[in-house]
């Protein structure tokens, strides 16, 4: 059976459980309750929740290692499952952005987000499948380090909300036909801020 690993990076612990920096973690809980599967902890280091689409085994990762270091998780699991790396998606969240906007990649830098460059350095590829969602610049007297540790307001976390479903779609997309059909039905950028 084809298998797939589906990470979504963040900080584990309540307090950051809304904040910007989470909107990978977001979205797994987002795609776990679609599927109706719970995490459970892996070794430790990471949550994990398996379920099947179509005949394709779907693995979702939330690294338990802080954002800095999530490539540790990552790496563990492309391992104990044997998983290509064209197979392996990883959701995170981008200033570049605004607000609930995506865009997939094949490969790519890390953007300047530590989480993917630590993901980056420890596969050893920058040939890595990625979606970013946008989470909007900071205002200009606030550090982008300060403004993704931020919650997002009632209103932003509604329009991220209303983007989930589209999110879940294109990685349902990427698994079944392909990163270049998600990238081609996907990409795009928000309505609103």
């Amino acid at each position: 059976m084809e298998k797939y690993l589906i990470v979504g990076l963040g900080n584990p612990g309540q307090v950051y459980v809304r904040q910007r920096h989470n909107v990978g973690f977001m979205t797994l809980d987002a795609i776990s309750r679609k599927h109706n599967v719970s995490f459970t902890k892996h070794r430790g280091k990471c949550l994990v929740a398996t379920f099947h689409l179509n005949s394709t085994s779907i693995i979702l990762l939330k690294p338990q290692t802080f954002m800095n270091l999530s490539g540790r998780s990552v790496q563990e699991l492309v391992r104990y499952y044997d998983i290509q790396l064209g197979k392996t998606l990883v959701i995170f969240d981008d200033l570049d952005l605004p607000i609930g906007g995506i865009r997939i990649r094949k490969s790519g830098g890390s953007s300047g987000h530590k989480g993917m460059q630590s993901v980056i350095e420890f596969l050893g590829s920058e040939t890595i499948p990625r979606l970013r969602l946008g989470i909007g610049r900071p205002p200009a007297i606030m550090e982008p380090k300060d403004y993704v540790l931020r919650t997002f307001s009632e209103h932003q976390q509604q329009h991220i909300n209303s983007q989930l479903p589209k999110v879940i779609a294109a990685v349902a997309t990427f698994v079944i036909d392909g990163i270049n059909t998600a990238m081609s039905n996907y990409n795009c950028t928000s309505l609103k801020e």
